[in-house]
């Protein structure tokens, strides 16, 4: 039996499987089978993970450019956990979320190379970060709008700031906004949501703008040799990794866990900052904004250069994501709210897009680099390659490095959408 053979097998094994303990459930009021052990409740979570990717890879199936892993990633635990599978309360999910989300933050962000993004992309990294501008701007102008029309719980702010974290950076930044402002499992279902079905009308748009390139690059007052000179400076940047030794992982170990210590160390000893009678600097936010920041700081220094720490990364918080998906009461979730908060998101991608359309007249930039500067913010490191393989393919290194600016950035800007929203609230 061939791999596409047996992903098909597999996926409807797994089908068949959620049916039977849906059922069962709804017959019983009891689970057909349970973990409790956090021990066994990790293993459930990277092996919901792994399937995910390996049936992606192995079916080659269209869906997952439009319903990505994640969103499974994400729901599969969602219905574990209400079948009574998976506990919606485990000492590895509060691990994911104590230790190994700042984990991912310093070994994601130590890979960060501003200088080389500035350097092949020039002015378009100055688009990108007005662009993430025009998130933070568009997500507190969509929560105004929604709260001060009646449509909008006031109490839902932390799904902005989560939301925003992923239109800024990408997924680890919206998992980390979401730690930081203290969301609950609710407010990740509707930025998961969200983001999925903005991104699958947003990411065409992108792809799509590649047949304007003249009548838009006139526009923009486009030098004529701008783009050549891109791709000039992307053959003399390398971004080139290859496969850590052990001394080089332990080497990773070392940075990412000093790093999290003395984030978590410090952020224990930090007053709580209020505004408005609001706290908007928690010990929780601490520890997200002094990870970021010591890692950035890590980025500049020879550190950068150790192989092997964006897969471990990805790895970590694809296992944190699957722990909240976990968490999430379905009784608990208001679809009215959810279905709202879509609405503003898609009024809030419209200010963004205006943002970065007037950043590209500002800086008179190509329209490649307008979508590739938006598809770092909207859709971070899985989606900046794709639209820059579209556009110029000689600049998808430098989308990557444009993504992890993102990344840089994005925790910042994405808590401050956050208590932005929140005191507008209040």
């Amino acid at each position: 039996m061939n791999r596409k053979s047996l992903s098909v097998v597999a996926a409807i094994a797994a089908a068949c499987l959620i049916v039977i303990l849906i059922a069962f459930r709804a017959t019983t009021g009891s689970a057909l089978v349970s973990i409790s052990t956090s021990l066994g409740v990790m293993t459930l979570l990277v092996g919901i993970a792994a399937f995910w990717f390996w049936l992606e890879q192995a079916s080659e199936w269209r869906i997952f450019d439009f319903l990505p892993p994640l969103l499974w990633i994400y729901a599969t635990p969602i219905i574990l956990s209400n079948t009574g599978v998976l506990p919606f309360s485990s000492g590895a999910y509060s691990g994911l979320r104590e230790y190994g989300l700042p984990l991912f933050i310093a070994l994601m962000l130590i890979k960060v190379d501003v200088a080389g993004a500035v350097s092949i992309m020039g002015k378009g990294v100055f688009v990108m970060l007005i662009g993430s501008v025009g998130v933070v701007v568009g997500g507190v102008a969509a929560y105004a709008v929604g709260v001060w029309a009646g449509v909008l719980d006031p109490s839902i702010w932390p799904a902005f700031g989560t939301l925003s974290g992923s239109w800024i950076g990408g997924t680890g930044n919206m998992n980390a906004a979401w730690a930081a402002l203290e969301g609950q499992p609710e407010h990740m279902t509707m930025a998961a949501i969200a983001d999925v079905l903005v991104y699958i009308v947003w990411l065409p748009i992108l792809l799509g703008s590649r047949a304007f390139a003249e009548r838009f690059n006139r526009w923009a007052g486009v030098s004529d040799d701008r783009i050549e000179r891109m791709e000039r400076a992307a053959l003399a940047v390398g971004n080139a990794d290859h496969a850590p030794s052990m001394v080089q992982l332990l080497y990773l170990a070392l940075l990412a866990l000093t790093t999290t210590a003395v984030s978590v160390w410090l952020a224990a000893r930090l007053p709580e900052i209020a505004l408005g009678g609001q706290v908007v600097v928690s010990e929780s936010t601490w520890v997200i904004l002094l990870v970021t920041t010591i890692a950035l700081v890590l980025s500049t220094t020879r550190a950068r250069g150790l192989p092997g720490a964006q897969p471990i990364a990805m790895a970590i918080i694809y296992v944190f994501v699957a722990s909240i998906g976990a968490r999430a009461n379905i009784a608990d979730t208001d679809l009215g709210q959810v279905g709202w908060f879509v609405l503003a998101a898609y009024l809030w991608i419209f200010i963004h897009g205006a943002f970065i359309l007037a950043g590209a007249k500002l800086f008179r930039v190509d329209v490649h680099t307008l979508a590739i500067a938006s598809a770092a913010n909207i859709g971070g490191a899985a989606s900046a390659p794709v639209v820059a393989a579209h556009h110029r393919p000689a600049l998808v290194p430098a989308s990557i490095l444009m993504a992890l600016i993102g990344y840089a950035v994005g925790n910042y800007l994405a808590i401050l959408t956050g208590r932005l929203a929140q005191l507008i609230g209040t």
